[in-house]
């Protein structure tokens, strides 16, 4: 997909704010095999210092150092021992703030975005932030990238703007820091959006079990 891609500005304001605005935006990623793009369906906003539930809330680390830079760029973590989830960072450098891109509907390079989730149906190519990062090849190389770059490899397009009534806003995604934030961000009747999960805490092994 062609045109330029959303501006740094964008970015930089508070990830609540960004997160709903967000919505129906295009993610674009062009590697050798070709470019596959998603327009974003379901986002979840994370607030750095300030969300308990944020990967940022206790400081800077290794992992989470993209998360502390300038807004606009994509934070990649591996989670699970599986899977790679994509982010992107709002708020001026050190605020830690960034949108989690839960799920969307494939618009191009359906057939690319196929081949890398074989057995997966249209709706559930990229359902889910795991799906949406394997869809689109998203993985470690892509931590830090710049999505407001015209020429970059991963980008950030506008898209056909949502209207408000049809925002729908609700707490995250299997968090237990901040559970009721409604900080969950779909738009209304969209089949790719995800299913709601409440965070169950993991249960320890007793004797005998």
């Amino acid at each position: 997909m062609n045109g330029a891609p959303l501006p740094r500005t964008f970015f930089d304001a508070p990830v609540e704010t960004v997160a709903p605005l967000l919505l129906g935006s295009v993610l674009v990623h062009t590697t050798a095999e070709g470019s596959v793009g998603v327009r974003l369906t379901e986002v979840e906003a994370y607030a750095g210092p300030r969300d308990p539930a944020s990967h940022a809330y206790n400081g800077q680390t290794a992992r989470n150092a993209v998360m502390f830079g300038p807004p606009g760029h994509a934070y990649v973590y591996f989670t699970y021992g599986m899977h790679f989830c994509a982010n992107l960072v709002c708020g001026p450098a050190g605020t830690a703030s960034g949108i989690l891109l839960r799920a969307g509907e494939i618009i191009e390079g359906a057939e690319l975005a196929a081949s890398r989730r074989p057995n997966s149906t249209v709706r559930d190519l990229a359902r889910g932030p795991a799906r949406l990062c394997n869809a689109l090849a998203i993985a470690r190389p892509e931590n830090g990238l710049d999505v407001c770059d015209p020429g970059g490899a991963l980008r950030i397009l506008p898209g056909d703007p949502v209207a408000p009534a049809r925002v729908r806003s609700g707490p995250r995604v299997g968090v237990n820091g901040g559970k009721d934030t409604p900080w969950r961000f779909w738009i209304d009747g969209e089949p790719t959006v995800s299913v709601y999960r409440p965070h169950v805490p993991r249960r320890r092994a007793t004797a005998g079990s």
